[in-house]
């Protein structure tokens, strides 16, 4: 959700530097998008045919993952520049559009904030590539600049584009009193340098919770929130190099196995262009739509469904509610009922695979992905039974229209048809099981796949969606990334302090054992979810929690489970869950008529939850 900007009448001169700020905008931006569709693509066919050549032919591409690494690099930092320009980065809005009239000041002093932390960072990202020269890459044995390079060029592109955007504004009174009112703070805490190192780890609550509250709850986006408060906290209170933050984004954002989030991504969207979503939705409904609340059960087994494909929560929910939710209003379903199952839903399947939180756990926590993967259909299975208990119980009071039985014969011919769809789960997973591909890998075989019944099967296949596809595929994975990336510092800030050995020992100290910690870690997580999402909050809270879990003797899947079903509950709750305005905002929901009907569905979530808190085999057992 974008905060629109109200601005005063501008002189012949400020439209004029503004039309010049915006062809410069427009023009930079075009290059990095056909840049990154081109990266994109190649990494699909680079990793591709990294499996062929592996599996098939048995002649690996040793270099293919190296250069895959590099250009993932490149793909994130490219990504997060058209989410700045795009709005698109992460970011709280419950807040600033419930006070209107502050909305311009706070979106000039954001716009400033972001250009003074990124200015910032420019010699130290510079350090940071000089010293990153002297090495080699192992297999290909080409500088390491190639890659950092990348951190550069991307934090000079958002400076720009940051700085065009806040040249527009700089004749307000806002950008006067934004100027003010940052240069005020700066010096204050540059005077209380000295008492805040000497209260110690006091000092944490000033900076990583008073500030980063006060920038998040501003409407800044969560990656810049972050990344602005562990600067001011190296340096106001440390004698830490700045080059630590690059060396931690970069450390971050470059886990290769991140690489599976705009795959995943790729994939989620091909479901819509490729008509397998619509054909998923016609053969449930034609088994369920003449039960009473049918399409109810349909949507969750929809959501189930592609959960298992898509990986990416804004694409399971758009691939489902614009086909099945017109059905349903026209039988007469409520649409605040619609939005609630929709958004309880989408928090039911956070642990199906491949999720993308399970592969942010695997990534920062060093948990095996095949067994997070294998671990986490039963408990959301268990979600899902609980959500249907709250469906038969609501549909018994209410009476939408139901169609009429259809013939076995007309039921098998849907199935069918929808049988490529509905094999795709099969064949993700079954090609991890096997050894065809890594978690990595594998979304690229489901991307051929995909393509492949979409071209020949369903014929709905549109080459002119594939551009936007892959722009909108950079963009959000950009602003995933820098999160992770930003959350990375953040998490070694806080860790350098001591905080982390502090807060392990308070929740390992905690009455109850293991179930203890356990609820604890439940209610934690779900106010987390709620204001950070699931992938910061995993990166910040992950190595500090999963070493006392383990202490405890709790499975590290069975904890996994725990607490990123805990986050979806959070995620999707209102009303500060921006999950739930998301949903709510693709199935084109008024947010305040599906607040009143999403309670029951989080109580029968939050019920599900502690039988999978309670029974550990529900995540285990199949491992």
């Amino acid at each position: 959700m974008n905060v629109e900007h109200a601005l005063p009448p501008q002189s012949a001169d400020a439209a004029t530097r503004n039309s010049v700020t915006e062809i410069v905008t427009d023009s930079v931006v075009k290059v990095i998008e056909v840049v990154c569709a081109a990266v994109l693509v190649v990494e699909i066919c680079l990793l591709f045919a990294g499996v062929i050549c592996r599996y098939v032919l048995h002649y690996p591409l040793v270099w293919s993952d190296e250069l895959a690494s590099i250009l993932f690099i490149w793909l994130t930092m490219l990504g997060a520049v058209l989410a700045l320009h795009k709005g698109a980065h992460l970011r709280l809005t419950a807040f600033v559009t419930r006070m209107p009239r502050w909305s311009p000041l706070l979106a000039t002093m954001t716009s400033l904030l972001v250009v003074v932390f990124l200015a910032a960072l420019m010699h130290p990202v510079w350090e940071h590539v000089q010293s990153e020269s002297i090495l080699t890459t192992p297999a290909m044995g080409i500088q390491n600049t190639w890659r950092v390079s990348s951190l550069a060029v991307g934090l000079g592109l958002m400076l720009l584009l940051a700085a065009l955007d806040l040249a527009s504004r700089i004749t307000s009174r806002d950008f006067l009193i934004s100027v003010v009112v940052v240069a005020t703070v700066t010096g204050v805490l540059w005077m209380a340098g000295p008492s805040l190192r000497a209260v110690g780890n006091y000092n944490l609550i000033l900076f990583f919770l008073v500030l980063v509250g006060l920038c998040v709850a501003g409407g800044m986006p969560i990656a810049f929130a972050f990344g602005i408060c562990t600067v001011a906290y190296l340096a106001f209170v440390t004698d830490a190099p700045m080059t630590i933050v690059i060396s931690r984004i970069d450390e971050g954002m470059s886990h290769i196995i991140l690489l599976a989030v705009p795959l995943f991504v790729v994939l989620g969207l091909l479901l819509q262009i490729t008509g397998i979503a619509k054909a998923m939705i016609e053969f449930l409904a034609s088994m369920l739509g003449h039960v009473k609340g049918g399409l109810s059960y349909v949507l969750l087994a929809g959501i189930y469904v592609v959960s298992g494909i898509s990986g990416s929560k804004a694409a399971d929910i758009a691939a489902i509610a614009p086909a099945l939710f017109p059905e349903m209003q026209k039988r007469g379903y409520n649409s605040g009922e619609m939005g609630a199952l929709l958004s309880a839903s989408a928090a039911m399947s956070e642990t199906i695979p491949p999720s993308l939180v399970l592969i942010t756990i695997g990534s920062v926590v060093g948990v095996s992905i095949s067994a997070l993967f294998t671990g986490g259909v039963i408990p959301a299975l268990v979600l899902a039974i609980a959500l249907s208990v709250v469906v038969y119980f609501k549909s018994k009071g209410t009476a939408p229209a139901v169609s009429e039985k259809m013939s076995k014969k007309a039921i098998f011919k849907l199935f069918l048809i929808a049988l490529p769809a509905l094999s795709l789960p099969l064949v993700i997973r079954g090609a991890v099981v096997e050894g065809v591909a890594t978690a990595t890998e594998v979304a690229t075989v489901g991307i051929v796949y995909s393509i492949i019944i979409g071209i020949f099967i369903y014929r709905s296949f549109d080459p002119r969606r594939i551009y936007p596809m892959l722009v909108d595929t950079a963009t959000l994975s950009g602003a995933i990334l820098l999160i992770m990336g930003m959350a990375t510092a953040m998490g070694w800030g806080l860790s350098q302090s001591g905080f982390s050995r502090q807060l392990v020992a308070a929740m390992a100290g905690m009455p109850g054992g293991a179930y203890g910690f356990l609820a604890v870690s439940i209610v934690a997580f779900i106010v987390l979810g709620s204001l950070l999402e699931g992938i910061p909050a995993i990166v910040l809270f992950g190595p500090l929690l999963f070493p006392a879990a383990r202490a405890l003797g709790i499975h590290d899947v069975h904890y996994s489970m725990v607490v990123v079903l805990a986050m979806g509950i959070g995620l999707f709750a209102p009303p500060f869950g921006v999950g739930f305005f998301g949903a709510c905002a693709i199935g084109k929901i008024d947010p305040d008529e599906a607040t009143s009907y999403i309670w029951p569905y989080m109580a029968a979530l939050l019920a599900g939850l502690v039988l999978v808190a309670a029974f550990p085999w529900l995540s285990i057992g199949f491992l």
